[in-house]
């Protein structure tokens, strides 16, 4: 008599696969492996076992009295041995996340502590990313996420799923005359020089420049930042003006800059943005921190 230790796993699958879709064609299509070849196996551990599991002469096929005892059993069996190999995988595991430091809201820093604190075992590494590059690493496996505002003028395979939402401000220099305002409205801004990134997407630097104007006002362009810390030099020297995240001024303050609350715009979105066919067990418990968070207000933002 076979031993649970005998049970080759692969084996077991093949008899779960083979019951539920009641055929053996449509069994082995799905392992992608031959009928005559799913077949023998399954007759192999029949013989381990010393029982028929099939019922053969059914259609759909079915399992004898002893398949079905296999079969609840060998389900839970399956489900262990994944999450063995999970535990793993998450143990030597890494997760890279893309970052700018415009995006390390207090919803980030909680994403990050929460990783660390539910999976003690995974590497996370941060990785900082221009403002144009976001989207891009993840498309080309640079990073496993990144940690974004949309939009994104090439979305394809990217999923992305809303950590927080954030109203917008417009950074000014401290003597512009909208500086001591309590907010503004896009009019107010109408006539305003917009710094611009020549590296972006132009989607991206559109949506953020509120362009186009619900005045019909075409929006002026300025000089091209990189960084955010060039940007706010050109604010601070009276050549430009930008509008951004209200997290912004958290983590980037100047002497020379003040960011004033817009009021009539959408607010913006921080997203987790992933490649919509990973399913790693790190990429998906970052998903799962962040549904965590975000809760009721975490929809898909796009996919």
């Amino acid at each position: 008599m076979a031993s649970a230790i005998d049970l080759n796993l692969r084996q077991v699958h093949y008899f779960v696969t083979v019951v539920d879709e009641g055929h053996l064609g449509r069994a082995a299509d799905g392992l992608y492996i031959s009928a005559p070849a799913l077949s023998q196996q399954i007759r192999k551990l029949e013989k381990r076992l010393g029982t028929e599991l099939l019922d053969r002469s059914a259609h759909p096929l079915r399992p004898t009295r002893a398949g079905d005892r296999l079969l609840a059993e060998a389900r839970v069996l399956l489900q262990s041995a994944t999450r063995a190999v999970e535990a793993v995988q998450e143990d030597s595991a890494r997760l890279r996340i893309g970052f700018m430091t415009a995006s390390m809201t207090p919803q980030t820093r909680r994403l990050l502590a929460e990783l660390r604190d539910r999976h003690p075992g995974c590497e996370i590494e941060l990785v900082e990313l221009a403002w144009d590059k976001q989207a891009f690493a993840v498309q080309k496996g640079i990073v496993d996420v990144s940690l974004m505002r949309p939009p994104v003028a090439d979305p394809e395979g990217l999923r992305f799923d809303l950590l927080c939402r954030e109203g917008r401000v417009v950074a000014l220099p401290v003597d512009h005359p909208l500086a001591q305002r309590g907010s503004v409205a896009l009019a107010d801004l109408d006539g305003e020089v917009h710094v611009t990134d020549d590296e972006a997407d132009a989607v991206w630097v559109r949506w953020w420049a509120c362009d186009p104007r619900p005045s019909g006002r075409p929006v002026v362009y300025g000089p091209s930042v990189h960084t955010m810390s060039e940007l706010l030099e050109v604010v601070a020297d009276g050549n430009g003006i930008s509008i951004t995240g209200e997290f912004v001024p958290s983590a980037h303050v100047h002497p020379d800059v003040v960011f004033v609350p817009v009021s009539d715009v959408e607010p913006s979105s921080l997203c987790l943005c992933s490649r919509s066919g990973d399913s790693s067990p790190m990429v998906r418990a970052a998903r799962e921190v962040v549904r965590t968070i975000g809760g009721a207000a975490n929809d898909r933002v796009g996919s």
